[in-house]
């Protein structure tokens, strides 16, 4: 085990550490799976949010798709269905909106829907929180890493 703090220096796996360019392009992300418990709900609630269209359905599932080729898998467990993988794994997605005004977009959204939980501006971005209706967290930014280097853990990530 290395006696250096976590991510200061890269991994065996190429990746960059604290000030470091990448050796090469990094990945991106392309889909998010959630389980829900009300299939309907939740894909109206995720297409209003997030701008996504319907492009498969199955009884159980839904596959949400955006214009840049995001991707959001929804499988519905039913109304008492718990999470199969525990407490450990990814806790929440923050998403990017395209500009302040569909940042402000969904704010109202969530405001209107009361999911609404708080804004929160900091880093050179604004944070937009709210809950989906299965209590998912949610999260919205402007402008996105692409505009807007993270240069310092969020406090946020420690809230559980």
């Amino acid at each position: 085990m290395s006696s250096e703090p976590h991510g200061t220096r890269a991994g065996r796996d190429g990746a960059a550490g604290v000030g470091e360019e990448p050796e090469r392009p990094g990945l991106r992300l392309a889909s998010v799976v959630l389980f829900v418990h009300d299939l309907e709900e939740s894909a109206g609630f995720y297409s209003g949010l997030l701008g996504l269209r319907t492009t498969a359905r199955e009884t159980s599932a839904a596959l949400l798709t955006g214009a840049e080729g995001s991707q959001v898998y929804l499988r519905e467990i039913g109304p008492h269905g718990e999470h199969p993988m525990g407490a450990v794994g990814i806790q929440y997605a923050i998403w990017t909106a395209r500009d302040p005004d569909d940042l402000r977009r969904c704010e109202d959204f969530l405001k209107d829907r009361g999911a609404y939980l708080t804004t929160e501006s900091g880093d050179g971005f604004t944070l937009v929180e709210g809950r989906d209706p299965n209590g998912v967290p949610v999260l919205v930014s402007y402008p996105g890493p692409d505009r807007a280097a993270r240069r310092e853990i969020m406090t946020r990530i420690y809230a559980w």
